[in-house]
Parts: structure tokens; sequence; C-alpha cells
């Protein structure tokens, strides 16, 4: 469900404090909710991307990526203390008052999301010391803007030495084989390497990190390879029998899936020479 920015404001008249995140970083309410009534903030932290592990439906863990927040909120020093259920049913109420998903919630917790104007935004709440303190973890979903980019010398260079070359600049949308236009720098690499080396064969190979079954993963990754291997023959003109696509899900991981440092390596395409 989606709503519109107009909807979203109407929103906020409703919160006793209406500050927006500032561009620099400083401690404030998230446009999205305002703080409840009697509350300061104790600790903030954003970061410009990161991921965060949200549930969804059923208590499913969704891993979500993007510009990513951390506020701590404590309760003022002789202010009533609310009920746990009062804190988090605030904050679902709110959020489906905008049109917004309550996603899943227990005791402590609540895992929110909204659309809007095509952009997500995810939020969990959580509440803890007897209810005198809460937390918000948000993250405005969105792609990482790719710092560093695959180029066909330095992918014939690994294929020469290794056999192989993991490519990471390759992005689509959660949970499903669409490749992002983002990616197309990647796949212009891949084209020129291919073209340059017309006696090269290549495996797709598709790898995913450990969040999720093994079956689905492996179906996944390899769906995106086959993904992977349309577009290069369709818009790059790479003959389709240099290319098999394959995918082995988290079975041959690059890092550690422990960290999300680790889990972000582990996601990727790699080109294995035939």
């Amino acid at each position: 469900m989606t709503v519109s920015t107009r909807a979203i404001n109407t929103f906020l008249v409703f919160g006793v404090v209406l500050a927006a995140v500032s561009a620099g970083g400083a401690e404030a309410d998230h446009p999205l909710l305002s703080r409840m009534p009697g509350f300061h903030i104790d600790d903030f932290e954003e970061r410009e991307f990161d991921a965060y592990e949200f549930k969804g439906p059923d208590g499913v863990p969704i891993q979500v990526e993007g510009r990513w927040y951390y506020i701590d909120y404590g309760l003022d020093d002789g202010v009533r203390t609310p009920s746990e259920l009062q804190i988090l049913r605030n904050h679902t109420n709110a959020i489906e008052e905008i049109g917004g998903t309550v996603l899943y919630t227990d005791d402590s917790n609540a895992f929110l999301k909204v659309e809007a104007e095509g952009k997500e935004t995810w939020a969990h709440v959580r509440v803890y010391n007897q209810a005198t303190s809460y937390s918000l973890y948000i993250v405005e979903r969105e792609a990482m803007v790719q710092e560093v980019t695959a180029d066909a010398e330095s992918m014939a260079r690994d294929l020469a030495t290794a056999g192989k070359v993991a490519v990471y600049g390759i992005y689509f949308d959660f949970d499903r084989a669409d490749i992002k236009p983002e990616s197309e720098p990647a796949l212009r690499e891949i084209g020129k390497l291919l073209r340059e080396r017309p006696d090269l064969k290549v495996h797709v190979v598709g790898h995913t990190d450990n969040i999720g079954g093994l079956d689905y993963n492996i179906d996944l990754s390899r769906k995106r390879a086959e993904a992977v291997v349309s577009a290069l023959t369709s818009q790059h003109g790479i003959a389709r029998d240099r290319l098999h696509p394959a995918g082995v899900g988290p079975l041959a991981p690059a890092a550690t899936n422990l960290t999300e440092e680790g889990r972000t390596l582990n996601r990727r395409v790699e080109l294995v020479q035939q």
C-alpha cells in the first residue's frame, strides 16, 4: 500500500516533537515517527548505508539495506511510566493511520513498514527496562552507491590467476531475480571482457548469504544467474553457448555469515572459467 506525502505530513502534526533528522546527523527524531510524550533521546546513530534484520509476517526475518538510523529514548524524571503496550500501540496506530503496515508484534516489539512515492521505510520499535526506555531502528530502503566498480581488465587478471572472479556490482530487487538498472556498468564490463576474449566461456554462478532456507536460496541464486546470462545475451551480444548459469546459494561463502560485512561479501555473482 502506498501513501502520499500529504498523508505523512498530516500524521506528523499528531506528534509531540516534530524535528527532522538533519543531514549532518544531529540527534533528532526521525521524520516518520515523533517521540512519546515525556521521553528524551539517550542515544542516536545514523549511517549512510547499512543493513538491519526486521521481522515480516509470521516473524520471518527480512534483511533491509539503506540509510540506517538508531534512536534510543529514555523517560524523563518524574514522568509517569507508560505500559509497554501503550508505547507499541501508539506506534502501530500511527503507522496504520498513514496507510502503513504492521508486519509483526510481540509483547515488546513492533515491526512496521511504510511505502510512499516509491520509497520504503522500515521500523522496529523495541520497548525495554519496564517501559522506561524504548528504541527505534529505522532503515530507508535504497541501494548502496557503488564506489568500487568491476572492470574488464581486473576481471581478466583474476580469471587468469584464480580461474574465477567475484562481481559485486550486480544488484537485484529484494527476494527477486530482477536485475536493477544500476547493475549496467558491471554488465557492460563483463560484456567487454567476453568480446575481447572470444574464446572464453564461463559459468555464471549466483551466491547468497545464509539468511533463509537452503533450497530457497539455491533456487533464487540460480534464477539470478539466469537473469545475468539473459542480460548479457540480449543486451550485450554475447552468444548463449558461452555462458552457463548456476546457483549455489550459501554453499560457497566468501566470508563469514556472522557479520553483515561478511554477508554482503557473500551476496555476489561469480564468473568461473569453463
